[in-house]
């Protein structure tokens, strides 16, 4: 069986891959913060669709940790899933730089950190697919959330660069973008139900395009035409805009 590491597991989305993947009939390891709450979804996991399934402990901003993290894997995944993110209300995040930090830390520079170590071993196998979550959010700076905003819009270069760089090494990147989705993290925002996917369906989508090697998603088609238009409106008139 293939192996499927899943970054961010103990999160709604990062949950929902991994089953998808489970039921696929790939081995899971799941990493997160917390491994005593990775425990459950383990046990379901290997149960439910008899495979292999480890749990490990990570941590995105802890940078230092990264290298032995993946060295002390088990077995070396043949996918990696990045569903690490974070998002906090942006007027908290502006008046408290360690709010910034974490921000950017958790949606930018800690994925590069461990993506940069599991990239130049795919490179060596050539081999490995590596797929990122980011965000609609990047690909406009909006006033309601432009630091978080910010973070996605780096690691959406990032994943084209790293896109570019490792077709010549036989390695696939997929670059996923949901648009909204029902998870904790938008517990409290008021999402437009059309507009809104379930985890399960980010899950769908992301298994459907590392088979079919897709370069760039959206989980819901319309959002790619919805983004079109936003980032179409000239920058005289979309800075008077309240978004």
């Amino acid at each position: 069986m293939p192996t499927a590491l899943i970054l961010g597991a103990t999160s709604d989305m990062g949950m929902a891959v991994a089953k998808k993947f489970a039921q696929e009939k790939y081995n899971i390891q799941l990493a997160g913060r917390n491994t005593a709450a990775l425990a459950p979804l383990k046990s379901d996991l290997e149960i439910r669709f008899g495979i292999s399934c480890t749990a490990h402990q990570f941590d995105a901003a802890d940078f230092n940790s990264h290298q032995a993290f993946y060295d002390n894997l088990p077995v070396k995944p043949e996918v990696t899933v990045c569903v690490v993110g974070y998002m906090n209300d942006n007027e908290k995040v502006i008046a408290d730089f360690s709010e910034t930090l974490n921000t950017i830390n958790s949606n930018y520079t800690g994925l590069v950190s461990i993506l940069n170590i599991i990239s130049k071993d795919y490179a060596d196998k050539q081999s490995g697919v590596i797929v990122g979550i980011s965000s609609v959010a990047g690909l406009r700076g909006r006033q309601s959330n432009y630091i978080y905003g910010s973070a996605k819009a780096a690691f959406t270069a990032y994943l084209s660069g790293l896109r570019n760089r490792l077709y010549h090494h036989k390695v696939h990147v997929v670059t996923v973008l949901p648009g909204f989705v029902y998870t904790k993290m938008t517990a409290d925002l008021a999402l437009p139900k059309l507009l809104t996917a379930y985890p399960e369906q980010v899950g769908d989508a992301i298994y459907k395009a590392v088979q079919k090697r897709k370069n760039v998603i959206y989980v819901k088609w319309f959002w790619k035409w919805i983004m079109l238009i936003i980032t179409s409106i000239p920058e005289n008139m979309f800075k008077k805009k309240k978004l």
